[in-house]
């Protein structure tokens, strides 16, 4: 009799288990769930993101099993160019002709702000990695998508800040003319003033640029302490080997990059680099979590992942948890859930995802390693202080967020 209880409540639990498999995967769109990675995958942002973050996505799906509640997870890509139009109309194909779910990657803001007011029209989902600019969850917020890795405000907060504390008091900016140029340079501002500092000068330069010329005889000529640049990628790059061929630091200014990644200075070499302060989202060496997943990734790429490529890995799994939890590939539903989970995985410490759309984590001022104090050819950063995920970012009674009752 006993076994026979066993047996019906065994054969009842497996029937509910079932039914609401089912159920959940009747729930997710055509029976599988479609994500579409958008990215510059040939041009100035290319090792930023790229294809590394394509790989970091793919990880991701791989260590979720591949299929979410009995749904296959099938991974589109494009390459964006760096064209606002290109992505728009990349991500409104997807929707309409191949039901694409989730929108990851998003690396220039231009991009990233044109292909969320599709998604905002058509009620899709992306989740932002790699652009910059805090206007994309302050007046471009929408319902419809998550900004998860940094954006130009802590990178002021961290860096602008601790180089007017060092004495770097008077600055000059040189600038990616686009949304992403426009909201660091003003956020830099708003910091090195706040800090008793002065802008007294600035250029703004087309994206992308090769020749930098110009632009730095201009820096130099402001007299300056700080050239402050306001760009990223390639065009940071060019712009430090121009400022070191023409020997600015020798003759007595100093260069801010405020938004340096990992793959810039190993470029670059710790020669051209060392004593560079930055601030950063995540650094592959930072503790055990961050250096496993990371020696995972290098086996697959050959290379040490930037911070956008671990967030992406991490708003990627984060995503996929919430649709299985949910049954769910709605946006509301999904985003709902992935605002009520605390974040700590190996990327984020004292992560969550506000109101905003804005995934607030602990952020590092870090200082360049000189040649002599590296270990390796990618032992290149030291943690110098965390910044606070609450005194990071944007405070909400600041916002002009749509989504935000202040």
């Amino acid at each position: 009799m006993t076994f026979i209880k066993k047996t019906l409540a065994s054969s009842v639990a497996l029937a509910f288990t079932a039914t609401m498999t089912a159920a959940a995967q009747a729930e997710i769109s055509d029976g599988e769930l479609r994500i579409g990675y958008l990215a510059d995958m040939s041009g100035t942002y290319r090792d930023l993101a790229g294809p590394g973050g394509l790989e970091a996505l793919r990880m991701a799906v791989e260590d979720f099993g591949g299929s979410v509640n009995g749904a296959p997870i099938q991974v589109f890509s494009a390459d964006d160019r760096n064209s606002a139009d290109v992505g728009a109309n990349t991500v409104r194909e997807w929707i309409d002709t191949r039901n694409v779910d989730m929108v990851a990657g998003l690396v220039a803001s231009s991009v990233t702000i044109a292909v969320t007011r599709v998604l905002e029209e058509n009620n899709g989902f992306g989740i932002v990695s790699a652009s910059a600019a805090s206007s994309i969850t302050n007046e471009h917020c929408t319902p419809n998508h998550i900004h998860w890795v940094y954006d130009t405000y802590p990178l002021a907060n961290g860096t602008a800040k601790a180089v007017v504390e060092q004495g770097g008091d008077t600055w000059f900016m040189l600038t990616a003319d686009y949304a992403f140029g426009h909201a660091l340079e003003g956020d830099v501002t708003r910091v090195v003033e706040e800090n008793g500092g002065q802008i007294v000068g600035g250029v703004r330069h087309p994206f992308p640029t090769d020749d930098f010329s110009s632009y730095i005889l201009q820096a130099q000529g402001s007299g300056a302490k700080i050239i402050g640049l306001a760009n990223a990628g390639a065009d940071t790059v060019n712009a430090i080997n121009t400022a070191s061929q023409f020997g600015v630091v020798e003759a007595g200014q100093q260069l801010a990059g405020l938004l340096v990644f990992l793959n810039d200075v190993h470029a670059m070499g710790l020669d051209a680099t060392q004593g560079l302060l930055l601030t950063t989202g995540w650094y592959w060496d930072m503790d055990d979590e961050a250096r496993e997943w990371s020696e995972r990734y290098f086996e697959r790429v050959g290379r040490m992942p930037t911070m956008v490529q671990a967030g992406i890995y991490s708003s990627t799994y984060h995503y996929l948890q919430a649709v299985e939890a949910t049954g769910s590939d709605d946006p509301a539903t999904v985003r709902e859930y992935m605002m009520e989970q605390e974040i700590n995985d190996f990327f984020a410490r004292n992560g969550r995802l506000r109101e905003d759309g804005r995934m607030i984590h602990d952020m590092y001022l870090a200082e360049v390693k000189s040649p002599a104090e590296s270990e390796g050819e990618w032992d290149l950063y030291k943690i110098l202080a965390t910044i606070p995920a609450e005194e990071a970012y944007r405070p909400l009674s600041e916002s002009q967020c749509k989504l935000v009752q202040n």
